[in-house]
């Protein structure tokens, strides 16, 4: 992993990354031993489905301070549990809604698939999403009115 990233202000953010065991954490896994680089703002939750991910879960890394929170999970047709990214992708949508109301904006959250032998991918999504978090600086809750 490359070194933290930082922007003129020397903020680092803190991105929660939830990645499904069989498909999206092998991608990262690939990306690491194939030297890619990302920033090492990330930490990685290990699960076995994207489909097993509460949305709940989500909301409780912004509340424990995270900047960023990106889901990530098998293509479609390709889930080891069958239909489980399309649950995730149902509780995707919901979510998006209660953040929104919470004045999170749509940057600093994102839902992506990602198969095992995508390690370049794992990468560059990972660049875009902490480059996009960086800009937008340091998450500050708010109910919008």
């Amino acid at each position: 992993m490359a070194p933290k990233k930082k922007d003129s202000n020397g903020f680092h953010p803190r991105i929660v990354v939830f990645a499904c065991n069989w498909c999206s954490y092998a991608g990262a896994d690939l990306a690491g031993v194939s030297r890619l680089q990302y920033p090492a703002d990330i930490r990685v939750i290990r699960t076995m489905c994207s489909g097993r991910v509460n949305p709940a879960f989500i909301l409780k890394a912004f509340k424990m301070g995270a900047d960023g929170v990106l889901w990530t999970g098998c293509h479609f047709g390709d889930c080891h549990y069958m239909f489980g990214n399309y649950r995730a992708e149902e509780n995707y949508q919901r979510l998006a809604k209660i953040l929104d109301l919470l004045g999170i904006e749509k940057e600093r959250y994102g839902l992506e698939w990602i198969s095992a032998a995508e390690g370049q991918r794992w990468s560059r999504i990972i660049n875009e999403f902490v480059e996009n978090v960086q800009k937008l600086g340091p998450k500050k809750l708010g109910v919008k009115s």
